[in-house]
């Protein structure tokens, strides 16, 4: 298997170029900024970290500090100065006719903006249902094309692509099934909150994508609707799993355990992790 190279990442200051609504929860913003020039990826999950400003802020408050020190310089800050934080998967990158970075789009999942949501949405729910071109964000992004935040990397004798996203990960997964080349067996299971969110995707491989709406109670569990498929047969299989910490634990001990897939090559990518914020879990990892 190919290894990850460590490599260096950079903030980023950006601006909102425009926004597209995808569905009832799902709204798509594209950003641009001249320091995109020296932003670099080669990966189709390529992980960021995006400071959003508070209301009545112009711009995130971020202190640009050397290496991991800014980290304790933002925690110091009061929590309603400092920028709020999220990570997210790249869903596209596009480059200029020079090969340099021109635009991104990152996909957001609104949580609870609706008037009679049961659960208040979060501030980045809320910054996004309300993103307007100009809007000001920085982000923390890779410097160099092959870095360690790009987790999708199947060996050159895979024959069988398999891949599970909640909602959260599915831009990377749409990102993966799209570059996948004709005559690439794929099997995909992706999860929207509403039938209207769930997107047409545009896919050479040979690909079986099946979406799983959570809003609808007759929607099996991933665990379920796992157990009852048939995978094709294939000798050198390669499993992506990403989204909610616990689930994708427990979906990789499936496929592991139950299917019998060596667990190399299993990659599984917790984005999230329930009743806790990006603030905590970082704060975990220290």
């Amino acid at each position: 298997m190919s290894t990850a190279v460590a490599a260096p990442f950079r903030f980023f200051s950006l601006q909102v170029v425009r926004t597209r609504r995808l569905g009832p929860s799902l709204v798509r913003i594209t950003f641009a900024g001249p320091e995109l020039r020296d932003f670099h990826s080669d990966g189709l999950d390529q992980s960021l970290s995006l400071f959003l400003p508070h209301p009545g802020q112009d711009e995130p408050v971020v202190p640009v500090e050397e290496g991991d020190e800014w980290w304790r310089a933002w925690m110091a800050l009061p929590a309603d100065v400092r920028a709020v934080m999220r990570s997210y998967t790249l869903r596209e990158l596009r480059r200029d006719a020079d090969g340099v970075t021109s635009e991104i789009d990152i996909d957001f999942v609104l949580h609870g903006i609706e008037p009679d949501a049961a659960v208040p949405a979060g501030p980045a729910s809320r910054w996004a249902a309300r993103a307007g071109a100009g809007d000001r964000v920085r982000l923390i992004g890779p410097a160099v094309a092959d870095n360690r935040a790009i987790r999708f990397r199947p060996p050159e004798d895979t024959d069988l692509v398999v891949l599970w996203a909640d909602e959260t990960a599915v831009p990377a997964a749409s990102a993966i099934l799209e570059s996948l080349p004709p005559g690439t067996r794929a099997v995909a299971w992706l999860e929207a909150q509403y039938a209207d969110d769930v997107q047409e995707l545009t896919v050479a491989a040979d690909a079986d994508v099946t979406w799983l709406v959570t809003g609808d109670d007759t929607s099996p569990t991933a665990l379920d609707a796992l157990r009852a498929a048939r995978l094709p047969a294939a000798e050198h299989p390669y499993v992506w799993i990403a989204g909610e910490s616990g689930r994708m634990k427990e979906l990789r001990r499936h496929f592991v355990g139950e299917r019998g897939v060596d667990r190399r090559r299993v990659a599984f990518v917790g984005y999230w992790r329930q009743g806790l914020t990006e603030e905590q879990l970082r704060e975990q990892g220290e």
